[in-house]
């Protein structure tokens, strides 16, 4: 898979909420075929980020722009035709089906006035068997765990045919298990030449599973590149205020972090790092 094509592309983003600068000029792309993982502390403005990017929230200054197109001059339908978002977040105020859930990442597609066709109750099907989750079609959605909830949604997303999946957080609520089973599929749809950005807390999961890693800090991205280059001591001192020791696995040629205590936060910005 060529990676020269940027789907999606951040420039010079800036967020404000309640009067306060949330982001600050933060610029990145995200191209077919490739997995990026956005990683940082709390508050460090990832989901904010990812809400700007999927048209959720207003942009202050800069743009996103969604295969070449300046994203704010998108009609809604033609944005969800070309980007889906897995939210942090997946509570519902109605109870629906699963295959209800899942049937909405269709209507992109389907328009107003069309029925859904035989094509799109299969790719519904389909969506929810690459989660495994194809014996919960008939279930409320109200039923099942919070980390089954993200799997349904990560299907309509993956229903809903994008060329951009945006994923806050996709595996906070699954076990060991469903969380490498979860990410290898991102990692697979990715290589389907989706473009993919994926907020996530796991250091190890995001150097284990992501082709490349953009490490936010204060609203700032202060980090970009490959996760041996960016999952570094230095970085998790100046970032996380944590002293840590960073190993390449063998087996994996990535890296892992052990956490051995905590630091005092310096009040300064770090200097971003790239490749």
């Amino acid at each position: 898979m060529t990676r020269t094509r940027p789907l999606l592309a951040v420039e010079r983003l800036g967020v404000e909420l309640g009067h306060r600068l949330i982001v600050d000029a933060v610029e990145f792309s995200v191209r077919a075929g490739e997995f990026v993982g956005l990683l940082g502390p709390n508050g460090a403005g990832k989901s904010t980020v990812m809400k700007a990017a999927a048209g959720l929230l207003p942009v202050r200054s800069g743009q996103v722009r969604i295969l070449g197109a300046d994203a704010a001059g998108l009609t809604a339908r033609r944005r969800a035709q070309l980007l889906a978002m897995v939210p942090q977040s997946t509570d519902l105020d109605f109870s629906f089906s699963v295959g209800d859930i899942v049937a909405m990442g269709r209507h992109p597609h389907v328009g107003r006035f069309r029925a859904e066709t035989a094509q799109d109750h299969r790719i519904v099907r389909e969506a929810l068997a690459e989660v495994g989750m194809d014996d919960f079609a008939g279930r409320e959605i109200g039923s099942l765990s919070g980390g089954e909830r993200q799997l349904v949604f990560l299907a309509k997303a993956i229903a809903q045919q994008p060329q951009v999946l945006l994923l806050d957080e996709p595996t906070s609520a699954l076990d060991i298990r469903h969380q490498f089973a979860t990410l290898s599929l991102v990692g697979e749809l990715a290589r389907r030449g989706h473009a993919v950005l994926a907020a996530l807390h796991d250091l190890d999961l995001a150097a284990r599973h992501c082709d490349r890693l953009l490490v936010m800090h204060r609203g700032r991205l202060v980090a970009d590149g490959t996760p041996g280059e960016v999952v570094t001591p230095e970085l998790l001192a100046q970032v996380y205020g944590v002293r840590a020791d960073v190993t390449h696995s063998p087996l994996t040629e990535r890296p892992s972090v052990t956490t051995l205590g905590l630091l005092d936060l310096d009040d300064s910005h770090p200097e971003r790092t790239s490749r």
